[in-house]
């Protein structure tokens, strides 16, 4: 049973109009954004990324679908595998900083003792006058992305050539969309964070909208080559739906247009490019 599988078998119990039908970045509980990432070693960090990076992270992913959500942060619960002293001592003061940077207060968690590769998960709570949700995207909407697509990725091959360079930071040290998001949010169809791939986040979007999507990747604002860049994922960039002549209040990339129908299409400058065979990543 894959990611999308289990998520199947269990949304029968998400009955609650909170959950959004496990359809979205976040549940919305009246005026309360809550949301709930993990991070595993071998999958979202390195065995050998300093533990201080790894905090940060944790809690960047999570503030990324506030983000998405148009959220204010207000607080967090934490939960801990124990390892190392040092490493123990090394993550709390990658905490402190990022809690401080972007701040909210930690509310609590629970910590275990674990063997195997360390695994941590946050639950971040936020407020929101109003959280857009990924399928609200209409015929005719355009699609925009912050930022730059790929940095993240770039990264993340450095550091497995053993290589370093600017965008290790990218991949350690997401930067999330907490000033955007909450400037978007009264004025986007449908709004969410870019995490496991340009591509599979946009066809997300436009499943979820019940519509087709075209992306013209002459258009999207990209690091290194622009396949490998739209399929990296970790860019935690913010992808939305709004109308084409909307007056953005920050700056952001129109890279796509939504229509009638179903599914993803890609074109450069205009001409059809086939769709690689991974869009991003998946659970499997």
């Amino acid at each position: 049973m894959n990611e999308a599988e289990f998520l199947a078998a269990i949304r029968n119990l998400a009955t609650d109009p909170a959950a959004r039908g496990f359809a979205d970045d976040a549940a919305v509980l009246g005026d309360l954004v809550l949301t709930h990432d993990m991070i595993v070693e071998g999958v979202h960090f390195l065995p050998d990324d300093p533990p201080e990076d790894v905090a940060w992270k944790l809690v960047a992913v999570n503030l990324s679908d506030l983000a998405a959500k148009g959220a204010e942060p207000v607080g967090c619960l934490l939960g801990y595998a124990l390892g190392p002293a040092e490493w123990n001592a090394g993550f709390v003061a990658g905490l402190k900083q990022v809690l401080q940077t972007y701040p909210m207060p930690l509310l609590g968690g629970d910590t275990v003792r674990a063997n195997g590769p360390r695994s941590f998960g946050l639950t971040a709570i936020g407020r929101a006058g109003h959280a857009p949700s990924r399928g609200g995207a209409r015929a005719g909407d355009a699609l925009y992305v912050t930022g730059t697509i790929g940095r993240a990725g770039i990264g993340l091959r450095l550091l497995s050539a053993g290589e370093t360079g600017p965008e290790v930071e990218a991949y350690r040290r997401p930067q999330p969309r907490l000033v955007e998001g909450r400037a978007l949010a009264p004025i986007v169809h449908a709004m969410m964070d870019v995490s496991d791939g340009l591509l599979i986040d946009a066809r997300r979007m436009a499943d979820a909208s019940g519509l087709a999507v075209t992306i013209d990747l002459a258009d999207v604002p990209v690091s290194g080559d622009p396949l490998e860049a739209v399929t990296a994922g970790d860019d935690y960039e913010l992808l939305f739906a709004a109308p084409a002549d909307v007056s953005l209040p920050m700056p952001a990339t129109r890279i796509g247009r939504f229509a009638q129908g179903q599914g993803l299409s890609l074109v450069q400058a205009g001409s059809p490019v086939p769709l690689p065979a991974s869009l991003g990543w998946m659970h499997t």
